[in-house]
């Protein structure tokens, strides 16, 4: 059955393209599943990776808080995260990167409130109490690093890799002189109020609580920034203004 044969051959030769035609889409979605999970993997390495590192910082910002950074060893901070000396440099090239990255977070943090309070333009009295809230929801997010910040300022930001330290200071303070100033031109504070002296004063009276509050007591950031404001408040706002 001739005729039989040649459509069976032609059905076998239709078949085998179809065929052919179809192969290359499994391949491509191959491919593509092994790129996918190829990126999901990367992306939980990433994750990992960052992870540690967090774990790392919020380690040796403990270590560096209570026994001071210079007197803190990287073989006591892989010993404290469970992990030899020469793992730790797989995370961080040196004890600088470190509390580098510790400040920088820190940092990073009270400048984006402070960008925000700018942005607010607000009164000088409502500019004032925003940036002691900001200074104490800082000390109860990083109560470790604002810690090495006061402590070990003075000999980091002798370091080229620390400059910022010094123009994260003289940024907070352009902020802080420019609402005293602006609350003395507006009447809110009294005339005779010297504004430099007043904002070493505050600055040195908020950030120094770091040793003695903690955000676990009765007073969260806010109340005690609330009692903070109401004592300052009372003592330089100028009350014959009404």
């Amino acid at each position: 059955m001739p005729g039989a044969t040649s459509r069976a051959a032609a059905s076998d030769a239709e078949t085998e393209a179809e065929a052919k035609a179809a192969a290359p889409a499994p391949a491509r979605a191959g491919r593509q599943g092994r790129a996918a999970r190829t990126a999901r993997g990367g992306r939980a390495a990433a994750a990992g990776e960052s992870e540690r590192r967090a774990a790392i910082v919020e380690i040796a910002a403990g270590l560096f808080a209570e026994r001071g950074y210079r007197a803190t060893t990287v073989r006591e901070i892989a010993d404290a995260a469970g992990m030899l000396s020469g793992s730790l440099y797989h995370h961080f090239d040196s004890k600088e990167s470190i509390v580098d990255e510790l400040l920088s977070s820190f940092l990073d943090d009270l400048h984006a409130q402070h960008a925000a309070i700018a942005a607010a333009q607000a009164g000088p009295s409502d500019t004032i109490a925003a940036l002691v809230k900001a200074a104490f929801v800082a000390i109860a997010r990083h109560r470790a690093a604002v810690t090495v910040f006061q402590n070990e300022r003075g000999y980091l930001a002798t370091l080229p890799r620390f400059a910022y330290l010094r123009a994260s200071e003289e940024e907070s303070q352009r902020l802080w002189l420019a609402a005293l100033r602006d609350g003395v031109a507006a009447g809110e504070l009294r005339a005779e109020l010297d504004p430099r002296l007043t904002h070493r004063f505050l600055r040195d009276a908020i950030w120094v609580s770091v040793h003695w509050y903690s955000p676990d007591g009765p007073l969260g950031p806010p109340e005690l920034a609330e009692q903070f404001l109401t004592t300052v408040f009372d003592g330089i706002r100028d009350h014959s203004a009404g």
